[in-house]
């Protein structure tokens, strides 16, 4: 049986009378599908592990002088003209034939909405499109058909049965612009595609937003778990391709990477091909605050029986004695709704003056309870109970507070188990971003510096510190102390390439700095320059003109300390040189420390003689 010599020009066949539209000729969509007026453009996928081409998507593009220049307003026009799947079929006959007469290797992928895929596959049978992609010189086996508008697939079981036999064929399937409102991870997961290709959102600004970083990974997840390729779309700057690069994604497109042409090409550009061999690695973007989200004020909960507003003392009591573990009983009326509390520490103090049974015993609880008792709602995040330890009302730290649910009683918290939760989640918040200056904390430090070890490519690990910031930070106060580490902050980053250097804060007055810049040496001495200078800012007169101000030093003794000044250790590192993060941190941490007492501004350790085994602060 021979193969149909235009199998997809018929999908499906436009059954009106062409001739209507010959008045309206240069409004026609038909009339520029008969006239074979479309060119297909083709734009790179490739490799970002490598730099290969993997395959070229085919792109149509209307001719000049069109009514729709865009393919976008093309295929709004073939809709409302009730030509869409015929104008999908066009395209894919036109790909299939610009291909063949370039002849060029790696994959093809041509787009068909999956309305236009499933009416092919049930009005003709599925060899007329493995026909007609291997009669126009396209392997079954190099075709991805990249299924468009999912929001269309009403009947995915329709869909996954459609597409068998040409999977069995060896013909690939992506889905399009993943994430752009339209897709389905339902979908992805039912019709585990070959490919997924990411919706550009995700990939634009990806440098600036910690948060796309994060969703990144999720996908590659997902990706992982359904046996799934994943393709960036949309990348368009170094800073992008560098990072997702070292994210791990595979296969990458966009201008970056390489434009439409009408010829496919055999590599990306050559600004791109610079990046993806460069040994250099991504800074990977932070997120501003760290994220508690999901610990809510639940944890605290301490089931607990209740009393009723009309409960004698007495009975309180007993209760009370019942249950040594409790330090407060709440009342609450018959609707569970908190009308008070008792604290077990101020009711017995009461209950136990003279003649306090004779007269109160049998005397409704409400008497000498707290009848405005903190309230907290147990879906509260750990971040907004923060609002209640700088709270006027202090009562809670003693008493504590009754966790509510849609108003209704469902627990009693300690003050205790408040401030221990809402510590816990900023030391943890701390170990990702700093909350003072907001860089990134040990966590992200630690995870750079091993990124840079594994990468095989030498660094230069800083390590900066304040001399004589403790009498500054007591006798000017806390604020003042608190400016000046940040401007130590904004010295730092004002003088890093924040592509290339990573800057983090490891707590106080430390902080780190990992350079993959080449000129590191002169951006430390300007750092350490802009920071002297700006630091005499905040002190007084009187301390600028005796050139320091009088102080405890730590040992409690009165002496005079010079203007604060910043200090850089820096330990250049040689591949292999390392192996853990902690050993250049113990490295750089040696450099700072004899940096502080010779009284340099900047040292460079650049001996290979052993590094003491000691932590940094």
């Amino acid at each position: 049986m021979a193969p149909p010599t235009s199998a997809l020009a018929a999908l499906p066949a436009y059954h009106g009378d062409a001739s209507v539209y010959a008045p309206l000729a240069s409004r026609s969509v038909l009339q520029l599908i008969e006239q074979r007026a479309l060119r297909i453009h083709f734009q790179p996928i490739v490799e970002l592990a490598g730099g290969a081409v993997f395959g070229h998507e085919a792109l149509v593009r209307p001719p000049a002088g069109c009514l729709w220049p865009t393919p976008d307003q093309l295929f709004a026009a073939a809709r409302e003209q009730q030509v869409s799947h015929r104008l999908e079929a066009e395209c894919v006959h036109e790909a299939f034939a610009a291909w063949d007469r370039h002849a060029t290797p790696g994959k093809l992928f041509v787009n068909l909405s999956a309305g236009a895929l499933i009416d092919v596959l049930q009005t003709q049978d599925f060899r007329d499109l493995v026909w007609a992609a291997t009669g126009s010189g396209v392997a079954a086996a190099s075709l991805v058909i990249e299924l468009t508008e999912h929001e269309h697939v009403r009947d995915t079981q329709a869909l996954l049965a459609a597409v068998q036999p040409l999977r069995e064929q060896g013909v690939a399937l992506a889905l399009d612009d993943f994430g752009d409102g339209r897709s389905s991870l339902r979908l992805w997961s039912e019709l585990k595609p070959e490919l997924v290709k990411i919706d550009k959102f995700f990939t634009r600004d990806l440098a600036r937003k910690g948060e796309k970083l994060q969703t990144w990974r999720a996908l590659l997840q997902i990706a992982e778990t359904f046996g799934t390729r994943i393709v960036a779309e949309g990348i368009e700057s170094d800073d992008e391709l560098r990072l997702l690069r070292d994210l791990g994604v595979p296969l990458g497109q966009g201008f970056a990477l390489g434009r439409p042409a009408l010829q496919p090409v055999d590599e990306p550009l050559p600004a791109a091909r610079r990046v993806l061999e460069s040994p250099d690695i991504a800074v990977f973007p932070q997120q501003r605050r760290a994220s508690n989200r999901g610990i809510t004020a639940a944890r605290l909960r301490i089931p607990a029986p209740t009393v009723a507003p009309q409960t004698p003392h007495d009975e309180v009591f007993e209760l009370l004695r019942l249950h040594e573990s409790l330090h407060a009983v709440a009342i609450v009326d018959a609707d569970q709704r908190v009308k008070g509390l008792l604290n077990r520490q101020a009711f017995v103090a009461h209950y136990a003056k003279p003649y306090f049974r004779e007269l109160y015993g049998r005397k409704p609880c409400t008497t000498f309870a707290n009848l405005s008792p903190l309230l907290i709602d147990v879906h509260t995040g750990i971040e907004e109970l923060t609002t209640v330890l700088t709270s006027s009302d202090q009562r809670y730290l003693t008493e504590g507070f009754v966790l509510i649910e849609g108003g209704r009683y469902r627990g009693l918290g300690t003050g205790e188990s408040l401030v221990r939760a809402v510590t816990e989640a900023r030391i943890e918040a701390a170990r990702h971003a700093n909350p003072l200056t907001f860089l990134p904390g040990n966590i992200p430090i630690t995870d750079h510096i091993e990124r840079l070890l594994e990468s095989g490519r030498d660094f230069v690990a800083a390590y900066a510190d304040l001399n004589h910031f403790k009498p500054f930070n007591d006798h000017y106060g806390y604020w003042r102390g608190d400016e000046m580490i940040r401007l130590v902050a904004r010295a730092l980053v004002a003088h890093c390439d924040a592509r290339r250097d990573f800057v983090g804060h490891v707590g106080g007055d430390d902080f780190v700095v990992l350079f993959q810049s080449d000129d590191w040496l002169e951006r430390c001495e300007r750092i350490v320059a802009a920071f002297n200078a700006a630091a005499r800012e905040l002190f007084d007169a009187e301390a600028l003109a005796a050139g320091g101000i009088w102080a405890e030093d730590r040992h409690g003794v009165p002496r005079f300390h010079p203007v604060t000044t910043l200090t850089i250790g820096a330990v250049p590192v040689a591949p292999q040189r390392y192996r853990q993060a902690a050993d250049v941190a113990n490295a750089a941490a040696w450099a700072k420390r004899h940096a502080k007492h010779a009284n340099r501004g900047v040292l460079v350790r650049n001996d290979e003689a052993p590094v003491p085994a000691e932590a940094p602060r």
